[in-house]
């Protein structure tokens, strides 16, 4: 009975042991912990690239519907100059830049540079005309 109680004792104390071994971290629990941490880096910084990209994306989709605006603005104008008696069109060059329109060539009065000019500024989403006509006398 003394060597069963002495068992008892000894197997107990090994127990114990091993249960206060347990609530010590070992390799293993480090180790997982420094992948625990790795993958919650990792994923700030996925997201911060994400968020670098979809402003990026913005930015470019902006670019794209100014382009895309100007693109339409000078069709516009084109049509509205082509449009107009007394003005030689063909001789009017159209180039708009973030809704300023820039008129180039030439036209054989002054009355008919203002027209242009005035023609452009009626087109919807104009912020401005830059009128570089030159008036030459017609032969």
């Amino acid at each position: 009975m003394m060597q069963s109680k002495t068992t008892f004792i000894a197997i107990s104390l090994l127990l114990a042991l091993g249960l206060s071994a347990c609530d010590k971290p070992g390799p293993a629990e480090q180790a997982g912990k420094k992948m625990d941490q790795a993958a919650s880096d990792t994923g700030k910084k996925v997201g911060e690239t994400v968020d670098k990209l979809e402003n990026k994306m913005t930015e470019q989709g902006a670019k794209s519907a100014q382009a895309f605006d100007d693109t339409e603005i000078t069709a516009k104008v084109k049509a509205e100059l082509l449009g107009e008696p007394g003005l030689k069109s063909l001789q009017i060059s159209v180039d708009t830049v973030k809704g300023v329109v820039t008129l180039t060539g030439t036209v054989d009065s002054k009355a008919n540079s203002d027209k242009a000019k005035a023609r452009a500024m009626a087109i919807g989403g104009v912020r401005d005309v830059t009128n570089q006509l030159v008036v030459t006398s017609a032969k």
